[in-house]
């Protein structure tokens, strides 16, 4: 047998080579895939709605109930807008939405994008990342759609308009909109009540209601009519199709938006719900809502991804309603419930008489949809990633809507522009149950009330010119966690804590 042997100063290369090979291989096999991510955002959902965060809510919600379980609990969550598009805003972009154009209220018909061409968006980061990213539902951050003659679209800055959309032009794609900002797949509307509802970036559809026109927009008869009490059950199977087709993609994690518009008025439920809980046609809505949130999840189970897949449940603002009853009906005007709207400080808060009979879907929580109260800015948040996220945890932690982007990016060590600048903050520790959380958070109603909380103090500043006025406001101070319905204003025994949060809260603005 002829021995072969290699000379010297060839064996140390080689061993070293072979060594750094072993060791990239076992470096490969322990490197975590990245995980996958669906944020599931809701429609004027109120805090006190899931039994999680309100054992005395009389709407089952098993699905988020469990996830709850199996995950980490926000009690300190804040939308910082109690309006949707805004709040929408603040979670693409991790920036406060009076900064932008749009500075304060919702999106109206056909306005423009809020988002600026140079900044990241929470979908751009993932796309950026290698992700997969897919849109279902709601927008509303503003798109443009081409017309006939070159001029705004008929119903530009409306909410209704008789001749809506009379000189849209369907044959040429929208721009400006979610493909535009980091899906690579949409489907859903921009605004409700513009009611066409867009795949990627062509027209394909429309919402079905009576508030809604579409006759004078020319070729709407080829478009896709959808139900309303139709559109849940339609972005759902989008959104679970979407799961299934990434599901097979091992090296291509994906990134899930799922924006379902509700329980939004029109409380248009479908007919398997109605009547199924004991807080009315909004119980039955986010009843149902609770049900095709617990098809996305057993999808991720069943197709194995539970595990490697970060879920994120909250609401862009507090619930429009103050509270509910199984009279309530869907054919009232606007869903209200009459004599509910009273903004005054004097009015029977919390609770009106017959309690017991109510439903609150802001819980304890003083305020509802478009206050500044707790009730309008603080949403439930939860959060879930097996083995990283604690289980059945519940964290006092401040958080905003705005801090996700910062914080998931922190996850996946994205470098986001030098320059860009963010008013969201890096959590992602919290998410873990460490300590952490903001120090403080800018809130603001829909009428453009600004309020700052700090710790356990909150304040909002009221401009005001009568005679109890302090330099020109009107000031609400709170400790929340003695008082954390906001019940008593302590402005006047804290001028020194008042002026302090006041000068705090310039600063930001």
């Amino acid at each position: 047998m002829i021995k072969f042997q290699l000379p010297k100063s060839k064996i140390l290369p080689l061993a070293f080579s072979f060594l750094l090979f072993i060791a990239c291989k076992k470096q490969e096999e322990v490197l975590p895939t990245k995980p996958n991510v669906l944020i599931i955002l809701a429609d004027d959902l109120g805090y006190g709605d899931i039994g999680a965060y309100n054992p005395d809510s009389k709407i089952p919600t098993p699905n988020l109930d469990q996830l709850a379980k199996e995950g980490m609990m926000l009690e300190n969550a804040y939308c910082p807008v109690s309006v949707c598009s805004p709040s929408r805003f603040a979670l693409m972009t991790g920036v406060y939405p009076w900064r932008s154009w749009n500075k304060h209220g919702v999106m109206r018909n056909y306005e423009p994008s809020m988002i600026d061409a140079d900044m990241v968006t929470l979908a751009e980061m993932f796309q950026q990342s290698g992700y997969r990213t897919g849109g279902f539902g709601k927008w509303h951050l503003g798109t443009t759609f081409p017309t006939l003659d070159g001029e705004k679209p008929m119903g530009y800055g409306k909410f209704y308009a008789v001749n809506n959309g009379a000189n849209l032009d369907f044959s040429k794609p929208v721009t400006d909109g979610p493909t535009d900002h980091g899906f690579d797949q949409w489907y859903g509307f921009s605004c409700a009540s513009e009611c066409w509802v867009f795949e990627n970036n062509r027209v394909a559809a429309y919402l079905e209601h009576d508030y809604y026109t579409v006759e004078e927009a020319p070729g709407s008869d080829k478009l896709k009519p959808i139900p309303m009490d139709g559109f849940l059950s339609e972005i759902t199977n989008r959104s679970l199709d979407f799961i299934s087709e990434n599901a097979k993609k091992e090296k291509e994690p994906f990134f899930l938006y799922y924006a379902p518009y509700v329980p939004h008025v029109p409380l248009t439920v479908s007919a398997p719900f109605l009547g199924k809980t004991e807080a009315g046609t909004y119980g039955d809505y986010v009843h149902e809502l609770d049900h095709y949130i617990g098809k996305l999840l057993n999808e991720l189970e069943e197709k194995g991804l539970k595990e490697n897949t970060i879920v994120l449940f909250a609401s862009d603002n507090g619930s429009v309603f103050r509270e509910t009853d199984n009279k309530m009906k869907a054919s009232d005007d606007n869903n209200r419930v009459p004599g509910h709207y009273k903004d005054t400080i004097g009015d029977s808060y919390p609770h009106t008489t017959n309690a017991a009979d109510k439903h609150f879907p802001n819980g304890e929580l003083r305020g509802w949809k478009r206050t500044g109260w707790e009730g309008g800015v603080r949403t439930p948040f939860i959060a879930r990633w097996p083995g990283h996220f604690p289980e059945g945890v519940k964290s006092e932690a401040i958080f905003a809507l705005n801090d996700i982007l910062p914080s998931l990016g922190s996850m996946l060590q994205f470098d986001f522009p030098e320059g860009m600048k963010m008013d969201g903050e890096n959590h992602f520790a919290a998410l873990k149950g460490e300590k952490g959380g903001r120090e403080s958070v800018v809130i603001q109603s829909g009428n453009n009330v600004f309020g700052y909380r700090k710790g356990d103090w909150k304040l909002i500043v009221l401009r005001d010119t009568s005679d109890e006025a302090i330099n020109g406001y009107f000031y609400e101070l709170y400790n929340l966690r003695e008082d954390p319905q906001e019940l008593s204003n302590v402005a006047k025994k804290h001028p020194e804590r008042v002026a302090e949060l006041h000068d705090e809260l310039e600063q930001y603005l």
